[in-house]
């Protein structure tokens, strides 16, 4: 099975703070994760001054900004990325953001940027699309609020595009921050295989690390999680991320699974519990004397451990044969005791 890839969301939860969005990379990398996204982007692109905030943003966000105050505010330079992709490089964890404009794309790009996360909120923005597909080559689609048509038709964007589908990866999402469970859909990724062939992964907004756990076992080639330095900091994302010690056992978690995921997928016994099938099982032992020639009844068998004699299964095999030799309570029957 090949490693799953995880991003881990630091998105906006540097709160405009350099800073703290060292902090942020200091905790993925020791988490151990693949990547680290911001969000690249320039509020006066993004959103209308007259744009209303989401009611996550409204609940997480105490003041009265509008959602275009609220981003301008969390805007990275591009001086902040060059930055913050060389702590990166120096923290041997992979820099990544995703762009939300024209401009902030086409800077990704030139940033040495190859790998393109398209955000749910873009996935019926068709000029857009177009531009990923014409610089990008490695593309991860989050689908919160899309059902499965408005996939396709992403998809088939991307694709006539020139995009190889083999090198495109399509996450199933919740755009809820946080998504209840009762909302997560998680088998929703797997009808996005089963309807376009393609390469799936979950981007989770749920409080914990249970579901993009199960996402792997699923089949999930690709997690993304928000995380955050501490849940109770004033922001839009911090109440649905992951604090440090949370993104770690996520990590730790998911490596896990994958070993749990790579047998062969054959029921067979491993070579670690092969010696434990005697100490485990029982074979056919004597529950009481027999004298040479006596016929074995039923009531002079027992299954006892060990499973080292003839198997338990031999039961009625066994019945109706003669013992030849005298033979004591408890003893573990063998083939060459009967005739």
């Amino acid at each position: 099975m090949n490693k799953t890839l995880i991003i881990a969301e630091a998105g906006v939860n540097h709160n405009g703070d350099i800073k703290l969005a060292e902090k942020l990379i200091d905790v993925a990398a020791e988490a151990g994760v693949d990547y680290v996204k911001f969000q690249t982007f320039k509020a006066s692109k993004l959103v209308t001054k007259k744009a209303k905030r989401a009611d996550y943003q409204e609940v997480n966000t105490k003041n009265n900004d509008s959602q275009f105050e609220m981003l301008r505010k969390l805007e990275l330079s591009y001086e902040d990325h060059y930055h913050l992709k060389n702590y990166c490089e120096n923290k041997k964890v992979k820099f990544l953001s995703t762009g939300f404009d024209f401009e902030s794309i086409g800077f990704l790009y030139k940033l040495g940027i190859r790998l393109a996360k398209i955000p749910s909120g873009e996935i019926t923005n068709l000029p857009y699309l177009k531009e990923i597909a014409r610089l990008f080559s490695d593309i991860v689609l989050s689908t919160g609020m899309a059902d499965i048509q408005e996939v396709k038709e992403a998809v088939e964007v991307l694709v006539k595009e020139g995009v190889d589908i083999n090198k495109l990866t399509i996450l199933h999402c919740n755009t809820e921050y946080p998504t209840s469970m009762e909302d997560v859909n998680l088998r929703a990724m797997l009808h996005i295989q089963e309807e376009l062939d393609v390469n799936i992964g979950y981007s989770d907004h749920t409080l914990g690390v249970e579901v993009p756990i199960a996402a792997v076992a699923l089949g999930a080639k690709v997690i993304e999680k928000h995380f955050t330095l501490d849940r109770n900091m004033e922001g839009p994302d911090h109440r649905a991320s992951l604090e440090p010690d949370e993104l770690k056992l996520m990590v730790s978690s998911i490596r896990n699974i994958e070993k749990a995921m790579e047998g062969s997928g054959i029921k067979e016994p491993s070579k670690s519990e092969l010696k434990n099938k005697s100490v485990a099982r029982k074979s056919i032992h004597l529950s009481r004397k027999l004298k040479k020639d006596d016929v074995i009844t039923e009531k002079d068998l027992i299954s006892l451990r060990p499973g080292d004699g003839i198997s338990s299964m031999n039961w009625d095999k066994v019945i109706g044969m003669r013992v030849n030799k005298n033979l004591e309570e408890f003893h573990k029957l063998n083939w060459d005791d009967l005739i």
